[in-house]
């Protein structure tokens, strides 16, 4: 594969999708975050597209928009959003972990915020947990998962997975779909939830007051006193499939649910993707989703202003260029998503002033 963006572009590509998650603002503060972006390549690509899909749901889904699309388009079952999109074996073989039957879960080392009267799931992404302390940790709960029957793999510091054959009917959330909101909704619920709860109970005993977390405090960081559960798979579900052949990323994804759909190729610029003989991909910029989770707009807008230069520039380039023949433009926030399609003769819609309206559309 190219790895300068000095080569000289391949003979084409056919299609590119690019999903943004959060890049949809919400609705009462659109307009006035919208005026603050400068992006005219942006704008003129949404204008100049064809909308090809949108899909809303109430808030209350069991996964994140974007992360219901992401299973649609791997062949993970997702059809119920009363439980999270079943993405366990898919990341056991994304990370290498033999597959033994049976039913697997996704398991994730986590920091639950106390509140006066409930408990709040904080975004992994600000837990900064080394692979030292995260091995560590995993040995310290080890025995209580043999103790009750349930295997235990470790895939990286954030990533764990368990077997629990008879759980297999527990529902359950993405921890995206739950982090900053009262947990008690989001819990797995189910035949066997309180056997989960007495599993999750010994393990935040066991890691409350450890060496490893008054560690993390002395530093400043968050304790990692609790494990958050999601993402039921059988094994007897076959590996994912799935029309692109290449997932590209500008920043390994290692903390969130595209990180386990399959294995990621970095990239430093868009002319790497053109040029790495790739005729159908799919390139994952995950950049907004801490902001948007947290409500930090001035931190989205300093990061989305950025994708104009290092995406959108060149994207428009490409496909005038005849070296992208079609783009599909996948943007999302907490309770929707929409896919715009755009190709050499939707650039030709002269009528359609640039624009970033359709953002919030």
């Amino acid at each position: 594969m190219a790895t300068s963006a000095s080569l000289p572009y391949n003979r084409g590509m056919t299609q590119l999708d690019l999903l943004l998650p959060f890049a949809m603002p919400p609705a009462e503060m659109a307009r006035d975050l919208l005026r603050e972006l400068n992006m005219p390549s942006l704008a003129l690509l949404m204008a100049r597209a064809s909308r090809t899909a949108h899909q809303a749901s109430d808030g209350f889904s069991r996964a994140l928009p974007h992360e219901y699309w992401l299973a649609s388009q791997f062949g993970l079952p997702a059809n119920d959003s009363d439980t999270s999109p079943a993405v366990a074996a898919s990341g056991m073989r994304t990370f290498n972990l033999p597959l033994e039957g049976g039913n697997w879960f996704v398991l994730q080392p986590a920091h639950l915020h106390i509140t006066r009267d409930h408990l709040v799931l904080t975004d992994h992404r600000q837990l900064q947990l080394t692979e030292s302390d995260a091995r560590a940790l995993f040995a310290i709960v080890l025995p209580l998962f043999e103790e009750v029957g349930k295997t235990l793999f470790y895939g990286d510091a954030q990533t764990w997975f368990m077997r629990a054959d008879d759980w297999n009917t527990l529902q359950t959330s993405t921890p995206d779909a739950a982090c900053g909101h009262n947990i008690d909704i989001w819990m797995p619920k189910g035949a066997h939830e309180r056997d989960w709860r007495r599993l999750q109970n010994e393990i935040q005993m066991h890691w409350h007051g450890n060496a490893i977390n008054d560690q993390r405090e002395a530093r400043g960081l968050k304790a990692i006193n609790s494990v958050w559960l999601w993402g039921g798979t059988p094994v007897a579900l076959e590996p994912a499939q799935t029309k692109f052949e290449e997932i590209f990323t500008f920043s390994p994804i290692k903390e969130s649910f595209a990180a386990l759909v399959g294995k990621q190729i970095p990239v430093t610029s868009i002319a790497e993707i053109i040029n790495s003989q790739t005729q159908r991909g799919l390139l994952i910029q995950d950049e907004l989703t801490e902001a948007g989770l947290a409500g930090d707009w001035s931190e989205w807008l300093m990061r989305f202003q950025a994708m104009e230069a290092l995406l959108f520039a060149p994207l428009l380039d490409a496909i005038r260029n005849g070296q992208l023949q079609k783009l599909h433009i996948t943007i999302s926030h907490n309770t929707a998503y929409s896919t715009f399609a755009v190709g050499a003769s939707s650039l030709r819609k002269f009528w359609a002033k640039p624009s970033l309206a359709r953002l919030a559309s």
